[in-house]
């Protein structure tokens, strides 16, 4: 054998002789999602990890990636296949409650209970996209419902309603759910600039009353309690969230808040991120019901952040202009990224607007929300 055949051979094997058309778009994919995180920035602990996952799993011929049904032993899976399985059991999206819960302050909620309503309001894309979903006759009840929960922009809701109702879409579902997440200081702005004027966004609202720590101790394990009777389908996912702040705001297990701040959260981010980005494989994902579903998911994200502000612009008439009706995009479930966002809009527009703290209570009610709406769809469509 010459040096020819040699190099031959070694190239007919390679991916590059292989490589369909599918990943080859996937790859160019990877590649914008990964500007966006490491240039423009747009949540890079998210979109990083997303991205680079994509990249890995549509790699030809590199065993990265497998789905179980596709060999006879779950150590063939590859390194990303084995992670997978952190998402198909549910427990990542737990996990990541449970560090959520940890990290989040929910006294913006408890001193201005009317963050509720708008944390509901914008989880009016969940209803849309469900509805539309259903009445296009291409999705069954229950994937119409898996696939209007990305409306409430909350991954690891998202990905535990799919696996329960339509596990057969956890991996467009995830993917778009993460991706708008990571997306949203591009997505929500122009919506926020269009439905709002300029004397809305300058609207100044009063400091937020300080909370207790009673106070702060009894509402996670009050809410733990009403919704899971309420919904147990959701209690799993709830209740890690609630445990996560009932470490935070008790005051004596500060080792395991902390580690559910960040080490916890650092890992699952990191296994969570590489393994939704790995289901994008490009047989699966460039096809006509995937992007579908991609294009329904956007469409809901978008009435989400539609309803929270419309109710915002309500409140604001009803409250003579004591409401900024910004803090109302806030309501999706994206902790505290939405938050961030109405932050950065209401300064653009007058840099003395301090808007974020407002904002973090319809956020975090957006959390509890979207769990709401996931348990009421599982309750109807699971059993």
């Amino acid at each position: 054998m010459n040096l020819i055949e040699i190099v031959e051979g070694l190239l007919s094997g390679s991916g590059y002789a292989t490589m369909t058309w599918q990943q080859l778009v996937m790859l160019v994919i990877s590649f914008v999602l990964m500007y966006l995180a490491i240039v423009k920035q747009f949540e890079p602990l998210l979109l990083l990890p997303i991205s680079f996952g994509i990249f890995m799993s549509n790699l030809p011929h590199s065993g990265t990636f497998q789905y179980f049904y596709e060999i006879d032993h779950w150590y063939e899976a590859g390194i990303l296949g084995v992670m997978y399985m952190g998402v198909k059991s549910s427990f990542f999206p737990c996990m990541m409650f449970l560090a959520v819960g940890a990290m989040t302050d929910f006294g913006p909620l408890i001193a201005n209970p009317i963050s509720l309503l708008l944390g509901a309001a914008a989880q009016l894309g969940i209803y849309c996209a469900f509805i539309f979903a259903n009445a296009t006759g291409l999705f069954t009840p229950q994937q119409a419902a898996a696939i209007g929960i990305i409306g409430g922009a909350d991954g690891p809701t998202a990905i535990y309603v799919a696996n329960n109702l339509a596990p057969e879409l956890v991996a467009p579902i995830a993917v778009a759910a993460y991706s708008y997440m990571a997306l949203i200081p591009l997505i929500q702005p122009p919506i926020m600039h269009a439905l709002t004027t300029d004397k809305e966004r300058r609207i100044k609202m009063k400091q937020l009353r300080k909370v207790s720590k009673t106070e702060k101790i009894i509402f996670p394990v009050l809410v733990a309690c009403l919704v899971s009777l309420l919904l147990p389908d959701v209690a799993p996912l709830l209740c890690m969230l609630m445990l996560g702040n009932l470490f935070r705001e008790s005051g004596v297990v500060e080792r395991l808040s902390d580690v559910s701040q960040n080490a916890l959260c650092n890992i699952c981010t990191i296994f969570l991120g590489l393994s939704v980005g790995a289901t994008a494989r490009g047989e699966i994902f460039l096809r006509a019901q995937t992007l579908a579903i991609v294009v329904m998911g956007l469409a809901a994200f978008c009435f989400s952040t539609v309803g929270g502000l419309l109710l915002g612009k309500l409140l604001c008439i009803v409250t003579g202009g004591k409401i900024n009706p910004l803090i109302g995009s806030a309501g999706v479930s994206a902790v505290p990224m939405a938050a961030r966002v109405v932050q950065t809009v209401g300064a653009k527009t007058d840099r003395t607007n301090f808007l974020l703290m407002h904002a973090m209570g319809p956020n975090v009610a957006g959390v509890i929300g979207s769990a709401v709406a996931a348990g009421f769809f599982l309750t109807f469509f699971a059993h």
